[in-house]
């Protein structure tokens, strides 16, 4: 086994570990301002981080979460409430040798939009806020929890769009395939080791492909990740790009435009491998029966030199990239993937800030202007 990477964790402990984070989001979810923080002390240790999509940004202790994350979103969102769709757990390695044992979830928060958020102004009416979430457990408490929280999305269920239109299709993330991902009960941990086996095999492919040498949508559609795709596949990316279907969908809606505007990208294990005195790369990489999830803080770096994303040319600034990837395999192919990416943070590198657009816009429209 390799000092880092993906490692085969205990049965019972990644049972009570899914069970008992489930028990904990599910107590801040349904606590009140008044009592998130008694709900906040029970799932988090001391010395607990929090760090989620811009402009949340990170939090550090039990108190500064739930002054900068909690409290505000609780009296945002009355009768709020909790909805995972994919929750599964496993062990990795990092590179220094430490073993970390991981929670990971998909699924969306749920609430009636009453009071401003992030000076979104609130619409009274049901808000769907989607969330890619890992935590990280030690000594029985969570010690760091990563949340992509799609702010972009809430943006647009409000009625703004900053953004050229979505190359992808907006919308719910729909629920696995095989409408198992709440996974309670024991999996055999070969199926896991290999669910996270092919889904490092797929990146490989990805990293190992050469943007400036090999032409195109031909190229992108016949190199070795087509190897590992269902014919079914589902790609569900965030607000700002939108989900596709089948892989000539993922590579014209958001593989190409993404390759053109980062032809010299460096991910996953390649950005670990090159840094190896930071926290770059993936912070978690975990299979769990069908399931895999990679996630890095950033999972990619790549200077900004090529064609239009966004609706922004070239900066030629390197941007980084919070992303997790959620994976279903199903009949020996990857069948969807489930894609949080905080959209805001990298535009935010290229020069476009996205809330100060919203305040503006939001500020004209209180104005009467």
């Amino acid at each position: 086994m390799a000092a880092n990477g993906p490692q085969p964790i205990e049965q019972a402990r990644n049972l009570a570990n899914k069970r008992v984070v489930n028990d904990w989001m599910q107590a801040i979810a349904n606590s009140s301002p008044d009592t998130v923080s008694e709900a906040l002390a029970n799932a988090y240790s001391d010395k607990s981080s929090w760090r989620g999509s811009h402009p949340l940004n990170e939090a550090n202790g039990i108190k500064d979460i739930e002054n900068t994350v909690w409290k505000p979103f609780l009296e945002s969102f009355d009768q709020l409430e909790r909805r995972d769709e994919i929750l599964v757990g496993g062990s990795y390695r990092n590179k220094v040798g430490e073993t970390r044992d991981l929670v990971a979830m998909v699924g969306h928060y749920i609430g009636t939009f009453r009071n401003d958020w992030l000076n979104i102004p609130a619409t009274g009416q049901p808000m769907f806020i989607r969330y890619g979430e890992v935590h990280e457990l030690k000594d029985g408490k969570i010690v760091r929890s990563s949340c992509l929280w799609d702010i972009l999305d809430v943006i647009r269920q409000a009625g703004f769009w900053p953004l050229p239109p979505s190359t992808g299709t907006e919308g719910l993330w729909l629920g696995p395939y095989t409408s198992d991902g709440l996974v309670f009960t024991e999996q055999n941990m070969e199926i896991g080791m290999a669910s996270i086996a092919q889904t490092l095999a797929m990146h490989k492919t990805l990293g190992d492909y050469n943007n400036q040498e090999i032409d195109g949508r031909d190229g992108l559609l016949n190199m070795p990740q087509k190897d590992h795709w269902h014919e079914k596949m589902m790609w569900y990316g965030p607000s700002g790009i939108g989900t596709t279907r089948g892989l000539d969908g993922f590579v014209d809606f958001h593989q190409m435009p993404f390759r053109l505007a980062f032809p010299g990208r460096t991910g996953g294990q390649n950005l670990v491998e090159a840094n190896p005195d930071k926290e770059m790369g993936h912070y978690v990489q975990i299979g769990d029966g069908p399931y895999s999830v990679t996630g890095g803080w950033p999972s990619v770096v790549s200077p900004h030199t090529g064609g239009m994303l966004f609706g922004v040319g070239a900066t030629n600034k390197d941007i980084e990239m919070r992303v997790m990837d959620f994976y279903l395999h199903h009949e020996g192919k990857i069948r969807e993937n489930w894609v949080p990416i905080d959209v805001i943070h990298i535009l935010l590198q290229m020069g476009v800030d996205v809330m100060a657009r919203v305040e503006q816009q939001f500020g004209k429209a209180r104005l009467g202007l």
